[in-house]
């Protein structure tokens, strides 16, 4: 396991002590199996790397996620759907725990999520609980049937089992710390129009 790894390792355990709400949601792993997977970059890999070298003030888990970019295996969760390529380009997702990572554990799933300023991530769901922690910059969340809400460093957005749910930068991107809980194996898939909310 690289240093950069290890790293990563050390500041997802830092955040969970720093952030209640995620060890409320799923108790960090105390055993994780180290998994064999081949790094693969993606144009969004390289957006968020500029994100992190150019906020003085990261969070130290942002920094240690840039230093483990070149390593990782970066997701690309909608290829082949409706969703477009100007939105493929720009968001940015890979595993620490689960698929495509360094570990594995049957009862957590971990990633990492970066969005640039002015995108938006349209209404999706998926089986699994979900929980969205916001470590850098600034997102509005939405979910059916409640208000949207800004969040910011150390703000959590929580997600039901296949409960439509969408995000969008404005003028500052997002780094968050996404966990799942329960449902692995069923990735996102996009909400029919029928089940997104009139006023979204």
């Amino acid at each position: 396991m690289s240093a950069a790894w290890r790293q990563v390792l050390a500041e997802m355990q830092a955040l969970h002590r720093e952030v209640p709400a995620l060890e409320a949601f799923a108790p960090f792993p105390d055993r994780l199996t180290a998994t064999p997977f081949d790094a693969f970059d993606i144009p969004a890999a390289g957006l968020f790397v500029n994100t992190a070298r150019a906020a003085p003030g990261a969070h130290p888990l942002t920094r240690a996620l840039a230093a483990a970019s070149p390593e990782a295996h970066w997701r690309e969760t909608y290829k082949g759907t409706q969703i477009g390529q100007h939105f493929l380009d720009r968001f940015g997702c890979y595993s620490m725990i689960g698929p495509n990572a360094p570990w594995d554990s049957t009862t957590y799933w971990a990633f990492m999520v970066h969005m640039p300023p002015g995108l938006d991530y349209t209404w999706h769901h998926h089986p699994a609980e979900e929980l969205y922690v916001v470590i850098d910059g600034a997102a509005e969340f939405c979910r059916a049937g409640k208000p949207s809400e800004t969040l910011r460093r150390g703000g959590g957005s929580f997600h039901a089992s296949n409960e439509p749910h969408a995000m969008r930068t404005h003028d500052q991107p997002v780094v968050a710390y996404v966990c799942w809980r329960n449902g692995f194996g069923i990735p996102p898939v996009l909400t029919p129009p029928e089940r997104i909310p009139i006023e979204a």
